[in-house]
């Protein structure tokens, strides 16, 4: 007998052969072989070929309907229980034939070529299951089910395929639903401990963050069975990297007892690893614990790499007073850009906001309630993003920050009311450049003096300027109704003594503002 091959089965999830069997249209009955719950299969084949090993690959329900039994093999009478007698079938394998011997045979090939379950059709070849074949799937241990007559092969197939898409569209559910509280938790103030506890409750067992030194950093779930602890840090050290290079491998799965064990490495050369140890290995384990290394890959990477480092040192000397362009060196060198971004739909997220700064090439990235704001090396151009508004600023020097913060604003505001992707503030050499900074900032200041303390004066001025005294498109950058524009208009013009309708004001006004 050749030896037993190892399914190549597909990338597809399994289907319980009890599922199968529960199926009432179909009225299968198992009268062979083993009625273990975990017995799956894979996909359903027909084939009457009296040697079937060639052409299985695994994991199959093979049905026929006895039409290669030799007539000597299949005139044994049925199965325990099953009257009459078989129809006579032409010998293909020698009339002298012992029934035992032929059934042995057939069975055990399809055990050697890793068949999961035989299904044989009452009608029209045989009245009965030969009971050589019932005694032979017995002695193999391979599921036998009986196909009755008014059940046909490609029904049997159909239902196969029907509780595949079925498995199918829960296992993408149930990964779906993960990802999405995984993200979550890794949003949360202990991102570390949050994905742990939450991944724990999605697979429903142990894992645990070791460090590069192999000790346990954080653990979630319930307890392990006695040793798996302690596999499971040895299984590790699999994947974890020698000193700073690569890891061996990314991932490496082990069984102790009934608890299956996978670890996984974390980032690249950080050696970090995550371990999991699960009673069961149910189909998007794999998919669900790779999601979550990928987020404890960030966030320890964030906290241990030497970039996350510098960030937050910049952190703390800004909080302790240190003026922008000494910690500017912290970040980059070179100029800056400050990005201003609305999302179309909703209301930002952390997983969007990370991911807009990710596109933009930054990880400088501040989540408002609407709006994510984004420090960017000058070095980098921002190109529009599907689903955002953008308003980018002028390229500045670190002290230059807080300016470049308003120009970014007051872009993204022109970009929401023109309806346009991205608008960057205008870098041409102007009229401004002409006059001396300190003149221009005093002629502003007096000039404006009669708005002062009212801002929201200013900036809808500012902003009606620029939309050329569209009241509609100003209302829609300040997001307030377009009377509340004209009454501020109105109140800016008699405060300020003179006619807004006369281009030579406008000018001056809006040279003013940009000094400001």
């Amino acid at each position: 007998m050749p030896e037993t091959i190892t399914p190549a089965v597909p990338p597809t999830p399994p289907v319980p052969l009890s599922a199968l069997l529960a199926r009432e249209d179909l009225a299968l009955r198992q009268i062979a072989g083993p009625s273990d719950p975990s017995i799956v299969i894979h996909w359903a084949h027909t084939s009457e070929m009296a040697d079937p090993y060639p052409y299985l690959l695994g994991g199959e329900l093979l049905l026929t309907a006895g039409v290669h039994v030799p007539e000597a093999a299949g005139s044994d009478g049925g199965a325990p229980g099953h009257g009459g007698s078989p129809a006579r079938a032409k010998s293909r394998a020698g009339e002298d034939s012992r029934p035992g011997d032929y059934f042995d045979g057939y069975v055990s090939r399809i055990v050697a070529a890793g068949g999961a379950a035989l299904g044989f059709g009452l009608a029209p070849v045989h009245d009965t299951v030969p009971r050589a074949l019932v005694a032979a799937c017995d002695h193999h241990g391979l599921p036998l089910l009986e196909v009755p007559p008014q059940t046909t092969f490609s029904g049997v197939a159909r239902a196969v395929w029907q509780l595949m898409a079925q498995a199918r569209l829960a296992e993408l559910r149930r990964v779906t639903e993960a990802q999405q509280s995984l993200a979550a938790a890794a949003s949360r103030p202990d991102p570390v401990p949050s994905v742990l506890r939450q991944l724990a409750q999605r697979l429903t067992g142990h894992v645990v963050l070791y460090g590069p030194d192999g000790t346990e950093v954080a653990a979630a779930g319930r307890e392990p069975a006695q040793g798996v602890r302690g596999a499971l840090a040895e299984l590790s050290g699999v994947v974890r990297p020698a000193g700073r290079t690569a890891p061996r491998a990314t991932s490496a799965t082990d069984t102790v007892g009934d608890t299956h064990l996978a670890v996984y490495a974390l980032g690249a050369g950080e050696g970090f690893v995550l371990g999991v140890a699960t009673p069961r290995r149910d189909p998007g384990d794999h998919t669900i614990a790779s999601v979550a290394a990928v987020l404890l890959s960030l966030l320890t990477g964030e906290h241990h790499s030497g970039a996350g480092a510098a960030r937050s040192s910049a952190l703390v000397r800004l909080l302790l007073g240190s003026p922008p362009e000494q910690v500017a060196p912290l970040l980059g060198t070179g100029k800056w850009l400050v990005v201003h971004a609305r999302p179309e739909a909703q209301s930002p997220d952390a997983v969007t906001a990370s991911a807009l700064g990710a596109a933009l090439g930054s990880p400088l990235v501040d989540l408002g309630q609407d709006v994510v704001r984004v420090l960017v090396p000058g070095g980098r151009v921002p190109e529009p993003q599907a689903g955002w508004t953008l308003g980018v600023s002028a390229t500045v020097e670190a002290p230059e920050w807080p300016a470049a913060d308003g120009q970014a604003a007051r872009a993204l505001a022109r970009a929401r009311a023109t309806r346009t992707p991205l608008i960057r503030h205008g870098a041409r050499p102007g009229l401004g450049d002409l006059v001396p900074r300190a003149d221009a900032e005093a002629h502003a200041g007096a000039l404006l003096a009669p708005l002062a303390g009212r801002p929201e004066l200013t900036e809808t001025l500012r902003n009606w300027l620029s939309l050329h005294g569209s009241w509609d498109r100003t209302a829609v950058a300040l997001e307030v109704h377009r009377n509340t524009v004209r009454q501020r208009i109105a109140r800016c013009a008699a405060l300020l003594d003179t006619d807004l309708d006369d281009p030579d004001v406008r000018m001056e006004l809006w040279f003013a503002l940009r000094q400001s």
